[in-house]
């Protein structure tokens, strides 16, 4: 047990192995202190990545990373962060269903798309719906129904949106104001 560049970590061999084998490090979890974690706790540790099962004939693995704990399949990663779900636990049935759920939201998240303009879709956001194309977001006008759009006024709104001023609004600051 060591503290690491990122946090209290897990060390499993030896640093200066006459081997070549390198030493796996796992980081400790929340909750667990260098002090007091026990060495089946900090071996425990090392079960991740977990392979789950096989579907589709792509492997399901587990395991916790950056942003939380996920589970992986076809090379797509999968949040378990605000779900019941543990990575040390989850059995192939959770994982099946979870990865499930999270395609069918995907697949709600595309409103439209034009077959003539590809890379033109319209999308079901966070903020609400809105206008994709090349790497640029176009916010929808709510007197316009993001269902009906078509491809001429898919290019309106664009149009617009480049035709408004971006940038700093100026502050409300008595200083500011002209006078």
């Amino acid at each position: 047990m060591r503290i690491g560049r990122f946090g209290p970590i897990a060390q499993l061999g030896e640093s200066e192995s006459s081997s070549g084998k390198k030493p796996q490090y796992a980081s400790l979890q929340k909750g667990q202190l260098i002090e007091s974690i026990s060495l089946e706790e900090a071996l425990h540790l090392f079960d991740l990545p977990r392979s789950i099962g096989k579907l589709d004939g792509d492997e399901i693995s587990t395991a916790i990373g950056r942003f939380g704990p996920f589970v992986k399949h076809k090379s797509k990663y999968y949040s378990l962060k605000g779900t019941d779900y543990d990575p040390y636990t989850i059995n192939f049935e959770e994982a099946v269903k979870l990865i499930a759920e999270k395609q069918i939201e995907e697949k709600n998240k595309i409103i439209l798309e034009f077959d003539n303009k590809p890379g033109l879709r319209v999308l079901n956001g966070r903020f609400g719906p809105y206008i994709s194309f090349e790497k640029q977001n176009y916010k929808i006008p709510k007197t316009k129904d993001p269902k009906s759009l078509t491809l001429d006024e898919c290019m309106s709104i664009m149009e617009d949106a480049a035709k408004s001023p971006k940038g700093i609004k100026p502050s409300k600051h008595p200083r500011h104001l002209k006078l």
